[in-house]
């Protein structure tokens, strides 16, 4: 079996991802300083798979911590790198903050493929790469706009660094710019743990559905949109998890086309704010109390995906539908309700 390094593997995307790995025959090990993570998803992932994962608690901001992991794994085949800040809101108000960790962190991990010669890298990157879109659905080949907020220009950069570096030194390299991962594991062992308030609308909605939050705000009702609100792409996360495995086998049997490959990673459907509030109510058979504020800064209008070439090239599919994501956050959450030892395992703190 081929080892395969997760960075972030303790968090969201991370812990799904390596479960998809796991189920279709790789070895996995995770680096994680669960910074803004916990351990507690690592049990998710054995009970799904049977399989333990082992996590080196280091920070990837430390080069010679990241370099003693290669140094006891110089066998690593691929690097799938999500670890990363990713509030909106907070890179807006600590931009230096986010600069520092998401682009040293990725530097290092570069560095030591670089020096250990592992052939496969892929990018956790994002749709707020393309800015405020003038067109949609958006492609690979859509312009790379001014980003609206330091997270979306630490993804830019990021992209950049991963390009040139490939390049550099004869890696192989998957950019994949997520669209809005929401929802969870169907047998309720993973999902999304925003471990302090959170910033994304699905955790949003489940948690003033279970009563964690007293109301939720919808940032915005005047933009220039069918009801108003924001437009969003939510895919389901197994279904981005599945995409990591496909283009890592798309890298290792040498079907890629060039050193560098882009892929969007969404449904292709456009779905608003209020739309996915309706979406949840009718799955979950629960009224949500919201109301409607100002506009949040660093948020884009409206943007969806064209993910026609990931489906060609990858052999994507997308399995969850909306009330599929609405479902499994749902789920989710009541588990959450349920079992205290994951909220006992987390040691998140705000920065």
């Amino acid at each position: 079996m081929d080892k395969i390094l997760v960075t972030g593997g303790c968090g969201y995307i991370g812990s799904h991802t390596i479960t998809d790995l796991i189920e279709n025959n790789f070895e996995v090990i995770s680096i994680d300083n669960n910074s803004r993570s916990t351990m507690a998803l690592l049990n998710g992932i054995r009970q799904i798979t049977g399989k333990e994962v082992k996590n080196y608690k280091v920070d990837l901001c430390n080069y010679d911590e990241t370099f003693a992991v290669f140094q006891e794994n110089p066998d690593i085949k691929g690097i799938i790198h999500f670890a990363a800040y990713k509030a909106v809101g907070e890179s807006v108000n600590k931009p230096l903050m986010y600069f520092e960790n998401n682009l040293f962190s990725l530097v290092n991990i570069l560095k030591c493929a670089a020096e250990f010669k592992v052939p496969h890298f892929i990018f956790s990157s994002s749709c707020t790469v393309y800015g405020n879109p003038d067109k949609i659905p958006v492609t690979e080949s859509s312009p790379i706009l001014p980003a609206e907020s330091p997270y979306g220009a630490t993804k830019q950069m990021g992209e950049q660094i991963v390009r040139d570096v490939t390049i550099a030194n004869g890696l192989k390299s998957v950019l994949l710019r997520y669209f809005n991962p929401v929802g969870a594991h169907p047998s309720s062992n993973i999902g999304e743990l925003p471990l302090g308030k959170p910033e994304n609308l699905v955790p949003v909605i489940t948690q003033t559905a279970i009563g964690k939050i007293p109301q939720l705000t919808v940032y915005g009702d005047d933009y220039d949109t069918r009801d108003g609100s924001c437009i969003r792409d939510f895919v389901h996360v197994c279904d981005i998890a599945n995409a990591h495995t496909l283009a890592l086998q798309y890298l290792i049997g040498k079907k890629n086309k060039s050193d560098v490959s882009v892929f969007n990673l969404g449904t292709g459907n456009g779905v608003t704010v209020l739309e996915a509030i309706k979406a949840f109510e009718k799955v979950s058979g629960r009224s949500l109390n919201y109301k409607i504020g100002a506009r949040r800064p660093g948020d884009v209008i409206a943007v969806y995906s064209d993910n026609s070439f990931a489906r060609n090239e990858l052999g994507w599919k997308i399995k969850y539908s909306l009330d599929d994501m609405m479902k499994t956050a749902w789920d989710w959450e009541l588990k959450l309700a349920e079992d205290e030892s994951l909220h006992k395992n987390a040691n998140y703190k705000m920065n």
